[in-house]
C-alpha cells in the first residue's frame, strides 16, 4: 500500500513539473511574439496560472468550455494582478504598465486584457484537456 501512495505521489509531482514547465514556456513564447521579449517572471507566473487551469480544467471536465474559461480569465487577472504588485509596484522592476488603459487598477490589471485572457483561456483550455489525456 505504500509503495503505490508513493508511485501516485511521484506521477502528480511529474505531472505538475510538466504542467508547470509547458505553461511558463508557452507564456514565455507567447510574449515574445506578441512583445518581443518576456521577462522570466513571467515564465514563472505562466507556469503557476497554466498550472492552476490544468486543475481547473480536471475538476470542471463534464462544464462546457464556456465557465472553465470565465474561470480561467479570473484566475489569470488576479495572478496577473498579485504578480504586478509586487514585481511591478514593489520591487520597480517594470515588466508591465497598464496605466493608459481604461479603468485599469493601480497600472496592472485592466478590462481589455481581462477580456484577452478570457480567449487566450480557450485555446489553453483545449490543451489542458490534451495534456491530460497524455500524461493521466
Amino acid at each position: 500500500m505504500d509503495i503505490l501512495i508513493t508511485v501516485i505521489i511521484l506521477k502528480n509531482i511529474s505531472e505538475t513539473i510538466v504542467v508547470f514547465g509547458f505553461g511558463g514556456v508557452i507564456y514565455g513564447l507567447v510574449e515574445v511574439v506578441t512583445r518581443g521579449y518576456t521577462h522570466w517572471t513571467m515564465v514563472l507566473t505562466g507556469g503557476a496560472v497554466f498550472t492552476a487551469l490544468y486543475l481547473v480544467n480536471l475538476k470542471l471536465q463534464t462544464d462546457s468550455i464556456i465557465p472553465r474559461c470565465v474561470l480561467g480569465c479570473l484566475i489569470i487577472t488576479s495572478a496577473e494582478f498579485a504578480v504586478g504588485c509586487i514585481v511591478n509596484l514593489t520591487f520597480h522592476m517594470n515588466v508591465w504598465d497598464y496605466s493608459d488603459e481604461r479603468y485599469n487598477v493601480l497600472g496592472q490589471i485592466c478590462p481589455l486584457f481581462s477580456l484577452g485572457w478570457f480567449f487566450i483561456c480557450i485555446p489553453a483550455t483545449l490543451i489542458a484537456d490534451s495534456l491530460k489525456k497524455e500524461l493521466r
